[in-house]
Order: structure tokens, then sequence, then C-alpha cells
């Protein structure tokens, strides 16, 4: 672990963020870092509870002259996305992260950083550890799964709560207060194929889109990333109707909240083809890169022959398949209409595998209006189904509704005005934050979320800024301090 990161300041809040990064912690598989926060509340002699879903609980009571203030809840979630650069080396399962500093920014060696929402959860660590830090009665809420569900956030009961204010501390803009966010839902498509030989006479090709910028499919799906799942099928359904071109294998994409980085095809093509094949993957390459010059820049295509495969998608599936993944949306679908510059409504065609005569095809939808959910998962839905696929919704979760006129969101965004001399922008985010659903078992509570600058979260790009952190702890600790009291 690099030295330089635990002598930045907020020393506290980087160490707590530097031990956090050395216990591997991806969603669905958080038992060793459950256990890490477990032993944590522990050592500080704080009463520590685990509920049925896996998520951490810890209380600590306010120091001297604020036992009457208001009961905050401090929520932030345990798991990351992990995401690396397809030439790097790294074990997620046994590794800590590789940390490093360029010049304000502290970055990950080739993978996620994990400051989504690592920096939340040492900043929760160090409240709690601290001796002479300002604050009223805490609860500290340690969500499970975020990434891949929200699991940890459905599944906590209510009654376990007393505090009648939540910070969520997994906002990724230091100048935004968040009051409202999107819902979601996943849409698989899945079915099978039949498979024929391939033809005699073929030349073979692995075709690979690599270099993509990624990122978080809500927080930056408004900033027209290229989509590898798309592009490569974009270059696939050109070719099937100019080069005879056969599919041994798609393969592209990952995590259903992160914008596909990657994808490659296995292919062959009647060996007289192959010069203009070739010709015409030069020249999709070159008008790839023009278009996606200014958002992702490192954008790749690759091409190299290979063994020809002994089998070959047949015609008929070749034919609906790329075209279904063509016409199913993806990006912006609706911006709101009410919110300047939200977006509304949007689908990320996260993953798409087709191999060994199955097929998946995965999306995550995402709307802060669930009626506008439910149409665009209805619109992926009969896309699919028009080439006869099983087509399932799993995962879905409501929005956050948001409440401007909540006594904690005009305590901060004064507190944002007087400790800074600008206004903070108080909005709705694209993103799913958890306070949507945790909110339907505690209806009564006032949330509001913040954090420090975090960029190209759930991708190998992202870093958190640490004038950034310095600015957020500040804002955090005096918003501690002015609390009102309980009624």
């Amino acid at each position: 672990m690099n030295k330089e990161i635990r002598n930045l300041e907020p020393k506290a809040v980087w160490n707590h963020f530097a031990d956090l990064n050395a216990v591997p912690r991806p969603s669905k598989k958080e038992e060793r870092v459950v256990a890490f926060i477990q032993k944590f509340g522990a050592s500080l002699g704080l009463p520590t509870y685990t509920d049925e879903a896996g998520n951490v609980i810890i209380k600590k009571p306010a120091n001297k002259g604020m036992e009457n203030r208001t009961t905050v809840v401090l929520q932030s979630h345990l798991d990351m996305v992990h995401q690396k650069n397809a030439v790097t080396h790294f074990d997620f399962s046994t590794q800590g992260i590789e940390m490093l500093v360029e010049g304000d920014w502290v970055k990950a060696k080739g993978t996620t950083l994990g400051a989504d929402n690592g920096i939340g959860v040492a900043s929760i660590m160090t409240l709690l550890a601290s001796k002479d830090i300002a604050h009223p009665p805490l609860e500290a809420l340690f969500t499970i799964d975020e990434e891949t569900g929200m699991t940890g956030a459905m599944g906590l009961k209510g009654g376990l709560l007393e505090g009648k204010i939540m910070l969520n501390l997994d906002t990724e803009d230091d100048s935004e207060l968040t009051i409202g966010c999107a819902g979601g839902v996943d849409v698989t498509a899945s079915g099978t194929y039949n498979e024929e030989p391939t033809p005699t006479g073929m030349t073979s090709y692995r075709l690979l889109l690599k270099g993509l910028a990624g990122g978080h499919s809500g927080m930056e799906i408004h900033l027209g990333k290229g989509n590898a799942n798309k592009l490569i099928n974009r270059l696939l359904y050109k070719a099937s109707n100019e080069f005879e071109l056969r599919i041994n294998t798609i393969d592209g994409g990952g995590l259903r909240n992160a914008i596909p980085r990657e994808s490659f095809t296995e292919l062959a093509i009647p060996s007289g083809n192959t010069v203009a094949f070739e010709k015409y993957v030069e020249e999709q390459r070159a008008i790839l890169k023009s278009e996606y010059k200014t958002t992702d820049p490192n954008l790749q295509v690759l091409l190299e022959r290979t063994e020809t495969p002994a089998s070959v998608f047949d015609k008929e599936f070749q034919f609906k398949v790329l075209r279904a993944i063509y016409t199913c949306p993806n990006g912006i679908y609706r911006m709101s209409p009410d919110i300047d510059r939200l977006v509304q409504t949007s689908n990320n065609l996260a993953r798409v595998m087709v191999k060994d005569r199955c097929y998946s095809v995965q999306c995550l939808t995402r709307s802060s209006i669930d009626t506008e959910k439910e149409d665009l998962s209805l619109v992926i839905r009969a896309g699919f189904e028009l080439i006869g696929a099983k087509v399932t919704n799993g995962g879905s979760y409501k929005g956050w509704t948001p409440r401007p006129d909540a006594n904690i969101v005009k305590l901060m965004s004064g507190l944002y005005e007087e400790m800074f001399k600008i206004k903070a922008s108080v909005s709705a985010c694209h993103a799913g934050l958890e306070c949507g659903i945790l909110g339907a078992n505690y209806p009564d509570i006032e949330m509001i979320s913040f954090g420090p600058n975090i960029r190209g979260a759930h991708s190998p790009d992202e870093k958190v800024q640490i004038s950034s952190v310095q600015k957020f702890w500040s804002f955090l600790l005096e918003t501690l301090k002015r609390i009102p009291l309980a009624n």
C-alpha cells in the first residue's frame, strides 16, 4: 500500500480508507468486510449488530453537551465494483487495492479504487473512533450489496434505527446535495439457439473492441460514452450483410451498473472476402475513433486471425440476434421536463454473452418515474420477445422522491453557502441510491446525500480528489455540530 495515502489529510479518514481497501469486498461476497467492520465496532466497545440481511449497525452515544440533539444515521455501503484493465494482473478475491497519489487525486493501479463508497465508510469509521469530535447520538449503518441489487437496503427491517435524520455519504460531486434519485430494474433476455458446422473455405478472426472509458451507468450515462456491446454489434451487423460473415461467439461487458468497456467476437468469413473485410474493419476503426475521440480517446479495434471454429450460429439466429441487439435502447431515453439537466430515464446495455448455444443480454433500466421505468423495460422486452427470448425482470428498486423543504436540506444548503460562499446544487441524481429503499421502512426519516469529488466510478479510471475529501470532511463535521435538538 502506498505510504503517501496514510500521510494525507485528514489522516484519520485516509488511514481508515487504506485499512478498508486492504480487505477484498466485492458485491455478493462481503463476508470479509462485514467481519472487518464487526471487529472494528467491537474494538471500540460500541454496540454492534448485524441484521439478517448482513448489514452492520454500530451505535455511538453523543459526546458531552450534545446528548439532547437529534440522533443521526450515517450510512454508506461496504461493497465496491470490481473492474480492471485487460492488461492488469490483479486478483480481487485475494488482493487489497493498490493505491497511488497523482497530484490532487488518489487512484488505483489499473483497477477500480473503491472510493465509491469507501470514503464514506472511512469517514463514518473516523467518527465512531473519535474522542474529540462534536457530534449528536450516531447510528452507523453499513449496508451490503449496493452495487448489484441493493439487497442490503431492501432487507433492512423497520425498527432497528432510531435516528430521525440520515446522512448518506454516497454522492460523487462535492458541490451537490442530493435529495432524490432514480429507481432501477434489471431486464435480462435469454434463450438457446442452434449451431451448424462452419462452412468450408472460411478464414477466422477474433475481433476485439476495447479501450473505452466506461464508467457509472447512472451518473455518467449522459456523457455519450461508447458502449462496447453496441459498437461491436454495429460492426457485426454491417459486416454480416456484406461479407457473408458467420459468428461463433459474442462476449461483451460485465457489471450491470458499469458502461461496457470491452467486447470481443470470434467469426469466420469466406476466404475470398478477407481483403475486403480487413479493409472494412480498418475503415470502421477510423470512423469510431473519430466519432468517440472526445469521450473515448483510447478506443481500439483489433483484428487477428485465429483457428477456424468447428461451428457457428445458424443463419436465422444470427440474423435475429444482431437486429435485436441493434434495436435495444441504450443511453438516455428521456430527460426530466421538470429538473434541469437531470436524466429521467435511461438504459445500459450492460452484458452480452452468446456462446455454446446459449445467449443472455442484460440491461439495467433506470428512471425517477416508476411508470416510465416500466415502459422502457417493456420496450426492451418487446424487441427480444420478437426473436423468441425469455425476458425477465429482477432487482427492481424504487426511486427516492425529493423533499426540498425537509429541515436537513435547509440546514445543509444554508451551511454550505455559509462555509464555501457559493450555493450548493440541491438536486436529484440518476444513480440508484439506497435512500429510496431505506425510506420505505423509515418513512419519517429526513435524508440527504453528499460526498467528495469522485470521477470515473465503476471503471479503472476511478479517482477521488484529495482537496475535495478535505472539503467534504469539514462540511460533515460542521453539519454534525449543528444538528438540532430532538423533539
